[in-house]
């Protein structure tokens, strides 16, 4: 007893010690939108990083120094693979040389909306086959309460190494935020919660060098899976709330974002929120979801997030209902009308279309007999339902040609004079206009 313990003293020693100096070697499982900017920001600290991917344009394009994620400055990712420091690879045999690795995959609903792990578990199942005593490995993927535990200790300890002991495991949740202009992965405060005791404390070492913001440490990795779920329900709870007002208000003739900004005078006690076309983003649209499927283990029904849920996918319907009854006010049907969408993306000023609304309201135009146009300066071209679609340039000509326009994303980039100017008939989803000249027939949702 007394030497295991020793032997696992002599394990957390050894890594703090390579921490400490920068001799650790890093690695970071997943190259998107959380592991891309980690592996980044690890690399700047002065760590060797690899970073795993199983899609080889992705390896192939960090390897050259190529930037594909907004949050990530191009020269940044360029220093650090011309320095050596970061290196990119789709062979997982590589995890043997790192002392610590991050699991930063993907993390979806299937169809039935319940959680698909696959991504990490298979992720957990490859580093167990190079595990190493000594090494820390930390979950950062957005998941239910208990996937640490149950689902990647199981697959780590199946090696016949004990955690704790032997290797160290710990959850961190990722906090992206796609065009902050505040806020990104070095000076947004991290939350940790290990395993055991030196699981945590070998985690907090390890983000202290990396990262500018807090560490916070919890008393589990339940806790810190628990805490990244609550922050996404609190503010898909608070913006179904917000579409609900919009639903209302539109029904009553009141205008609800004059009564957000109105309501945001308190000076405390209010936390301002805003109604959309619909939600967007890993994170909102189907982290709660996760809560809600654990949550039925213990028998118990999250009411008010799957409320919440039925309110915010709901929108994308709203819209297209909207835009059919004011093209009915213009004797117009909505199937042969020309709507021309201005955004794609699911919040203003970045390139991230993962779940965006925008898409939706496509698919239910079409659906009902509508030529759809696009523009958004982010993405020239997207893929849906198997269908690939090309955005244009946002053009007065386009405006004036288009039975109906929708500012669907409120991108800086728009032109708003132009589109005050030339449109025929405007619906604004995001209160883009405020301030802007508007044209005569212009509605907000």
């Amino acid at each position: 007893m007394r030497e295991s313990m020793l032997q696992s003293q002599d394990h957390r020693t050894e890594l703090m010690d390579k921490l400490h100096s920068k001799t650790a070697k890093i690695g970071v499982i997943g190259l998107g939108y959380v592991g891309l900017p980690l592996a980044v920001e690890k690399a700047k600290a002065g760590y060797q990083v690899i970073g795993f991917d199983v899609q080889p344009h992705k390896v192939d394009m960090v390897n050259r120094g190529y930037n594909y994620i907004g949050d990530v400055v191009d020269e940044d990712l360029k220093t650090m693979v011309d320095s050596g420091r970061l290196q990119a690879t789709s062979d997982y045999s590589f995890i043997s040389m790192v002392d610590t690795v991050a699991i930063c995959v993907p993390t979806p609903l299937d169809i039935y909306q319940q959680p698909d792990t696959s991504y990490v578990e298979n992720s957990a199942k490859e580093i167990a086959k190079y595990l190493h005593p000594g090494m820390l490995v930390v979950l950062e993927s957005t998941t239910y309460p208990g996937t640490t535990e149950e689902l990647v200790k199981p697959i780590l300890e199946s090696t016949g190494w004990i955690c704790g002991k032997d290797f160290f495991l710990a959850y961190s949740p990722e906090r992206i935020d796609p065009g902050n202009k505040h806020f990104n992965t070095k000076n947004t405060p991290k939350v940790v919660g290990g395993v055991t005791k030196s699981c945590s404390q070998i985690a907090e070492a390890l983000y202290k060098q990396v990262l500018d913001g807090e560490v916070h440490v919890v008393s589990s990795p339940a806790v810190a899976e628990m805490e990244k779920i609550y922050e996404n329900t609190f503010r898909h709870i608070n913006i179904a709330l917000a579409n609900e007002m919009a639903i209302l208000c539109n029904r009553m003739g009141i205008n609800v974002w004059e009564v957000i900004e109105a309501a945001k005078t308190k000076p405390y006690g209010f936390m301002a929120f805003y109604p959309g076309p619909g939600l967007g983003g890993h994170c909102i649209p189907i982290d709660p979801f996760y809560l809600t499927w654990k949550a039925r283990e213990y028998n118990y029904h999250t009411r008010l997030i799957e409320l919440a849920g039925e309110i915010n996918n709901s929108m994308p319907e709203f819209v297209v209902q909207k835009i059919a009854e004011l093209l009915n006010t213009n004797k117009k049907p909505l199937y042969g009308s020309v709507v021309y969408l201005l955004g794609v993306a699911y919040k203003k000023d970045i390139d991230d279309y993962r779940e965006s609304p925008v898409l939706k309201i496509v698919e239910l135009l079409e659906a009902r007999g509508a030529e759809v146009i696009l523009s958004d300066p982010h993405i020239p071209a997207f893929k849906y339902r198997g269908q690939t679609y090309e955005t244009v340039e946002l053009t007065q000509e386009r405006l004036a040609q288009s039975d109906i326009t929708v500012i669907a994303t409120d991108h800086s980039a728009f032109d708003y004079d132009l589109v005050g100017r030339s449109s025929r008939l405007l619906l604004d989803t995001r209160n883009a206009m405020n301030g802007y000249a508007k044209p005569e027939q212009y509605y907000l949702l």
